[in-house]
């Protein structure tokens, strides 16, 4: 199954995102949208987009704004806070002219796509939520907090085996040097790349943003599937585990042997465990 390549401009912003289309070229299904985590890109869904498009499914996997092959603005033409990327976000749904979707987020930068869907229910079927910060209790690992340091900030994140150290930092498996040659990329080729993660690491607020996540899962109703890589170092199983009971149309799946970046460890499982999940037809 072929995965394609795209560009969108939306306003001032262009979006590069991947894309696979079912057979058919049409789908039943709203169109899944499969957001990254930070210091990675929609490139990590690869293992993913097929699977879900043989499943009858049209999947695309934007890079976020300041990340990948998406526009790299300058922090002084984007704010790169967490309300800038969710409205972000919503202009480039509407401009694929989705009126609902099935959302898949994952990691630290995920949790802004959480607050898209909590900010936007009637415009989400399913949510899919993997290794990613649902309270206040979930922390930035050191190796991603000190990118946000003084000086030292300004020098990681214009390295661009900050990709290689994070990446495989999360999980127990190397990433293969042809993928990594990817994600190291748009670190190469602009320095702007460096500017656009630094900033983003700065204006996280994840504590907020965290707080909010954990009120407006307390009156969310759209069924949610919990996928946690259980070798995660950094936001164990049990964030999951407490949300799970509390979600009243809420499923968990563990995987093991996978970590943070659960899509990049082993798609295959990911894959296996959100298609059918997003195929159910939901109860009248």
């Amino acid at each position: 199954m072929a995965i394609a390549e795209q560009r969108i401009s939306v306003g001032s912003l262009e979006w590069f995102y991947r894309e696979a289309l079912p057979l058919s070229g049409q789908s039943d299904q709203p169109t899944v949208v499969l957001l990254h985590g930070l210091v990675s890109q929609g490139y990590s869904w690869r293992g993913v987009l097929p699977t879900l498009a043989e499943q009858g499914l049209r999947a695309i996997a934007p890079d976020w704004i300041g990340h990948g092959f998406s526009t790299r603005a300058e922090p002084q033409d984007f704010a790169y806070t967490p309300e800038a990327f969710v409205e972000a976000l919503g202009d480039f749904i509407d401009a694929l002219e989705l009126e609902q979707i099935h959302l898949v987020v994952q990691g630290f930068l995920g949790s802004h796509g959480l607050l898209y869907a909590l900010a936007n229910p009637e415009r989400i079927a399913r949510l899919v939520i993997i290794n990613a910060p649902l309270s206040p209790a979930a922390k930035l690992p050191w190796k991603i907090r000190k990118m946000a340091l003084p000086l030292a900030g300004e020098v990681m994140t214009q390295d661009p085996l900050l990709v290689d150290r994070t990446l495989e930092g999360g999980g127990p498996y190397q990433v293969d040097d042809e993928d990594l040659d990817i994600y190291r990329r748009p670190f190469l080729q602009e320095s702007v790349s460096g500017r656009a993660l630094l900033a983003t690491m700065r204006k996280l607020q994840l504590a907020k943003t965290t707080a909010d996540i954990e009120a407006g899962l307390k009156t969310w109703q759209q069924p949610t599937l919990l996928l946690w890589g259980i070798a995660d170092p950094w936001l164990p199983v049990a964030l999951a585990e407490d949300w799970v009971k509390a979600l009243p149309n809420g499923t968990l799946t563990s995987l093991e042997e996978v970590g943070h970046y659960a899509q990049e460890d082993w798609a295959e499982k990911v894959a296996t465990a959100i298609a059918p999940f997003l195929r159910q037809t939901v109860a009248p």
